[in-house]
């Protein structure tokens, strides 16, 4: 039986991002293990039928000291392990794993799922880390992108131009869980943002286009935020902030959720108005999936979800001004109109990023490198 490792920085983000490819793996008849730091969703990692081990990542931190030891880490597991393939996502997992699995002598399967500030900031850390990059991915057997830009970036940096690739639509939906679910038609026009909490993710613009919004409609339009809050990351919105907004009436803080289809399909349009250097984002795809219209930045990953017009808005990236165009386009639509886009949105993540593709991709990759 083969053997494949899952790695990523968060036993969250493997549950909720990869359960399906999980049982998928499991079902083609791979004995899959997993590898992630310990938190509450370890065990239902567990639960459903993996392997699991865990591993020290400091996820945003620049300590060389703490990143060795986590490729000593991993270099260790591997070794006992004995894994035929390693398929890794997030940031440090596609280094320090991919330079771990090539030490031992194991096939490595990355996925880019964005970027960030890394090819933005020119700190001493994110040119350590390009670096680092360029010498890891050269060692990976494979490559997927999440959209071409990242794709082209890598080419134009000569980062892996030995290695084959594929692009792949984002994390992709999962079609029986994300339904159309059309919103309540009684006068408010609800937006929500679904996103780790940070300024990168359009965060400001959101709560900047949300005070004019509500000074010029009122009651009529709400705002609403979800996702984790004063995360490891030098552009996290902190407690404080977000607490001075939902005081001030803005806008609305639901917390973090298990059950995101619950809060989407509460509302009438999903906004992201990002200028981080994105994969495919997952709140998009879910929330197109389940017939929402979709305001998103002219910016790489986000801009793959809307087709201007059709099934939501695209605006400037760090621009309230642009922001607020949009925004007011879905609140003045009409519901009808709203629903109309949203049907929209489900026809084109059933044509283009079905969860399934991206399963389907994987297991013939894994079957190609035998």
């Amino acid at each position: 039986m083969s053997k494949v490792v899952i790695t990523a920085n968060t036993s969250w983000y493997l549950f909720n991002f990869r359960k399906n490819t999980i049982l998928e793996l499991i079902m083609h008849g791979y004995k899959v293990v997993v590898i992630s730091p310990y938190d509450s969703y370890s065990e239902k990692l567990a639960d459903l039928g993996a392997e699991y081990h865990h591993i020290n990542i400091d996820q945003g931190g620049t300590n060389p000291i703490q990143d060795i030891s986590s490729f000593l880490g991993f270099v260790k597991l591997y070794c006992q392990i004995k894994p035929n393939y390693v398929l890794n996502f997030t940031p440090k997992n596609n280094i320090y794993s991919t330079l771990a699995a090539n030490m031992v002598g194991v096939k490595s399967i990355n996925n880019i799922a964005g970027l960030g500030i890394l090819f933005i900031n020119e700190s001493i850390s994110s040119k350590i880390a390009r670096v680092l990059y360029r010498y890891s991915q050269s060692k990976a057997d494979f490559i997927f992108f999440q959209n071409e830009d990242d794709r082209e970036l890598f080419k134009s940096h000569r980062i892996a131009l030995n290695v084959q690739s594929d692009r792949l639509p984002g994390s992709g939906a999962d079609l029986t869980r994300f339904i159309l679910s059309p919103a309540p038609n009684d006068g408010i026009t609800r937006f929500l943002l679904i996103a780790r909490m940070l300024f990168d993710k359009g965060v400001g613009q959101y709560v900047e286009a949300a005070r004019v919004l509500k000074s010029k409609y009122g009651d009529s339009v709400e705002f609403r935020l979800l996702g984790f809050l004063d995360v490891d990351n030098p552009s996290a919105v902190s407690k404080a902030q977000m607490n001075a907004w939902v005081d001030e009436g803005v806008v609305n803080y639901l917390g973090t959720s298990d059950n995101v289809e619950a809060e989407i399909a509460q509302v009438d349009c999903m906004v992201l108005p990002s200028y981080y250097r994105e994969g495919v984002p997952k709140s998009l795809l879910e929330a197109g999936a389940m017939g929402k219209p979709i305001v998103t930045t002219d910016n790489v990953g986000c801009r793959e979800t809307v087709d201007n017009g059709y099934n939501g808005f695209i605006c400037e990236p760090r621009s309230t001004e642009s922001l607020v165009l949009a925004l007011e386009k879905i609140t003045n639509m009409g519901h009808k109109q709203r629903l109309k886009f949203g049907e929209n949105s489900r026809a084109k993540i059933e044509q283009e990023f079905d969860e399934k593709i991206v399963i389907q991709k994987y297991l013939s990759v894994l079957k190609a490198l035998q």
